[in-house]
């Protein structure tokens, strides 16, 4: 099932959103409200790549509400990871990083 949802996203999302995030879950709520959630993969950005980072956790996720599919509401549940900059190494030293 999530399969065929990944490819109608494939028409339905921009490139981009697909290449950094995956598809978690898509789910019906009643008969006319579509849920779908996405989430950042723990895979550091190629863009900073050369510096030392390190996941911790998730920012609050957010719910964008899109145009309608057929009649049917549609809600993207995207979570994105927080990146955190090791500073020379040290971990007591971090920064966020922001994309």
């Amino acid at each position: 099932m999530q399969d065929s949802y990944l490819s109608l996203l494939k028409f339905i999302l921009p490139s981009y959103i697909l290449d950094h995030f995956e598809l978690i879950s898509a789910r019906n709520e009643g008969e006319d409200i579509l849920h779908i959630e996405l989430e950042e993969p723990n895979i550091i950005p190629a863009e900073f790549e050369a510096g030392k980072y390190h996941s911790k956790g998730f920012f609050p996720s957010i719910t964008i509400q899109d145009f309608p599919l057929r009649g049917h509401r549609v809600y993207f549940h995207i979570k994105r990871r927080r990146w955190l900059k090791l500073e020379d190494g040290d971990k007591d030293k971090v920064g966020e990083l922001s994309l």
